[in-house]
């Protein structure tokens, strides 16, 4: 995947799941993707990972069994999708009302705390989004790269890294999203208390200012 995304890292694209690409759908077909997402996001919230059954999610979104395999081949491929969902939808807010923090690191902290309050309020669906990125095997890797560049794409807008991020700022946020998973992982499974998450978030975090500044500096002018 080669395409530039919204915070111009290479790599995010716009499509997800293995029907029509999301360049080629109709404004009808959008519609209908749309309606397909928010039923699974409803029964996710209500019934978590278990309640996300193709024929229910096709009853509640009004469309033909058929119809949601065409768009959807899998629950799994539909969840991931429902992330790739929830993940734009935070990075369209957080652009409208970005971190305020002075520091870089500290900017990311509040990001990442911000997404996991929104998490917080829906429990079942971010347990059954989760539980869909460690089931994905290999038919579902497009999707979960996606989902993983846009959470890339969030953190480095998060740390003003603009359009070019060095390799040490892209390693960095690396760890950051393993740190995240991770923590949301035991979270959801209630071995880490909330206010333990903030302190692994905020820890993490810190380094994104022990990182070293290796941007190209621009050639002095020649006299």
């Amino acid at each position: 995947m080669t395409t530039t995304s919204r915070a111009g890292v290479p790599g995010v694209p716009g499509g997800s799941g293995r029907g029509p690409g999301r360049a080629q759908l109709t404004e009808r077909q959008e519609a209908r993707r749309r309606g397909i997402l928010r039923a699974t996001a409803e029964l996710a919230g209500r019934g978590g990972f278990d309640a996300v059954q193709m024929r229910a999610v096709a009853e509640q979104a009004g469309v033909a069994l058929g119809t949601l395999y065409r768009y959807f081949p899998s629950k799994i491929h539909l969840l991931v999708a429902t992330l790739q969902d929830q993940l734009r939808q935070l990075h369209e807010t957080l652009r409208k009302r970005p971190p305020t923090a002075a520091d870089p690191g500290a900017r990311v902290a509040q990001t990442l705390m911000r997404a996991f309050r929104a998490l917080q309020r829906e429990p079942l669906l971010a347990d059954a989004m989760v539980r869909a990125l460690s089931f994905a095997d290999r038919s579902v890797s497009p999707e979960v790269d996606v989902a993983s560049r846009l959470t890339t794409a969030i953190i480095l807008d998060a740390m003003g890294a603009g359009s070019r991020p060095t390799p040490e700022q892209l390693s960095v946020v690396r760890v950051i999203e393993h740190t995240w998973h991770s923590a949301l992982m035991t979270w959801l499974s209630g071995r880490a208390s909330i206010a333990q998450v903030r302190i692994d978030i905020e820890t993490v975090c810190r380094l994104v200012d022990a990182a070293p500044d290796r941007t190209p500096k621009p050639e002095p002018k020649p006299r």
